[in-house]
């Protein structure tokens, strides 16, 4: 990995690793402006598995323990394009409950969180690109796409190869029956 690579993803799980650590050690704090989103997240949970936990500060924790592990998988170049997925994916519900512009009738107060909004939303866009970003090597869709090709002119030449034989064969077979013995 690039020195400038190992930099920019530091950089990136830096806000993560240090919130994750924050809000897992004081989800109170986040507890008011979660709710709205936990009570609506709640059942599609127990829906998927009747045991998960459904509580807010328990959900606000364990976000808070995803990012703070994907941040740290990031920073590490550990499963650093999975990590970037993860984070992106806790973004998303940390950015609607957080700073939802949209219910704010006071000026200073939708502006503050739309400025943080669209800050999310360009951390958003940073991970995605973490998460495609092959370090300079070939992807799987072009290694993909290179051995089907390759494949398939090994195929060709062995179609080429048979057909050669076949006719040689046949010549030989009609060269044979015509000498005498």
């Amino acid at each position: 990995m690039t020195p400038v690579r190992s930099l920019a993803r530091a950089m990136l799980s830096g806000i993560f690793v240090v919130s994750g650590y924050r809000n897992l050690r004081n989800p109170d704090r986040l507890a008011v402006a979660a709710k709205p989103v936990t009570d609506k997240v709640a059942p599609l949970l127990q829906k998927a598995h009747p045991s998960f936990p459904t509580e807010t500060r328990t959900l606000i924790r364990l976000n808070s323990a995803v990012q703070m592990s994907a941040g740290l998988m990031l920073a590490t170049g550990r499963l650093s394009r999975p990590a970037a997925l993860v984070l992106a994916g806790t973004l998303v519900p940390v950015t609607i409950a957080g700073h939802p512009f949209w219910n704010n009738d006071d000026p200073a107060t939708r502006n503050n969180n739309q400025v943080h909004f669209l800050k999310n939303l360009g951390l958003f866009g940073g991970l995605l690109l973490a998460a495609t970003d092959t370090g300079g090597k070939p992807g799987l869709r072009w290694r993909t796409g290179h051995r089907i090709g390759h494949s398939r002119r090994s195929v060709q030449r062995a179609v080429r190869t048979a057909r050669r034989d076949a006719r040689i064969a046949v010549r030989s077979a009609a060269t044979a029956r015509r000498l005498p013995g």
